[in-house]
């Protein structure tokens, strides 16, 4: 990959007017070439705030993280060359972005995942949910396919060429589970870094600040993987 590569941010959002802002201007200041937000539907001035910090705004009305996520991807400049993911919340720390890329860009791995629950963490910032969900993800990650990621942080990048060969169908909170599987399945040079995490600057998590959202969360996220270990087995048999 050419040493200057173009990186497009995606930043799903929903109701995070406090924090937005704040987050795509962190963003832009890691030299990404653009910020994508994919608004699901706010009722406040997330859109407002995020278009005037220098983001392109899309709406994605239909609910579900995986959605805005594939929704997108296909808004980000066609000469892309990595994509990155993180939170609106102001949760994941911008300022890790080129620790994310700068692997991909020496040709060192073609994904890279930043760790929360390695690095400095602010106290309160991942709940008790989130941390017993990467130890249980990174179990059977490991188990299953070998891998030795610590998380299923949000917060990660990808070259683009290689996400559209992993056929990632998740469109609910199972969607960050997913690609990591696949790209463990797929034996995908990959890596990860410790990037932390600090406390959201506003709003109500959409999963750890409520339970029964997070026993949904959890619950998709169960299904996926078994859903995908059944088919990624099926497909290596074929």
């Amino acid at each position: 990959m050419n040493e200057v590569a173009i990186v497009s941010a995606i930043i799903p959002c929903l109701d995070e007017e406090m924090a937005i802002g704040q987050v795509v201007t962190a963003v832009l200041a890691q030299n990404a070439s653009e910020v994508v937000v994919v608004d699901g539907g706010s009722r406040d001035r997330t859109v407002e705030r995020a278009e005037a910090a220098g983001a392109r705004v899309i709406v994605e009305p239909r609910r579900g993280y995986g959605r805005a996520i594939q929704a997108g991807i296909a808004a980000a400049r066609d000469d892309a060359d990595i994509l990155v993911f993180l939170d609106g919340d102001g949760s994941d720390v911008a300022e890790f972005i080129p620790d994310l890329v700068s692997p991909i860009v020496a040709g060192q791995a073609v994904f890279v995942l930043g760790s929360r629950v390695r690095g400095s963490r602010e106290p309160g910032s991942l709940s008790p949910q989130q941390l017993l969900a990467a130890h249980v993800g990174s179990l059977l990650l490991r188990l299953v396919y070998g891998a030795s990621f610590t998380d299923l942080s949000p917060f990660r990048a990808i070259r683009r060429d290689e996400l559209k060969g992993l056929g990632m169908k998740e469109e609910t909170y199972g969607w960050n589970l997913e690609m990591l599987m696949r790209v463990a399945a797929a034996r995908l040079p990959a890596i990860e870094v410790a990037v932390g995490q600090r406390r959201r600057i506003g709003g109500v998590s959409k999963v750890s600040g409520n339970l029964i959202a997070g026993i949904k969360a959890a619950w998709s996220i169960a299904k996926t993987f078994v859903r995908l270990a059944l088919e990624l087995r099926g497909e290596t048999a074929r």
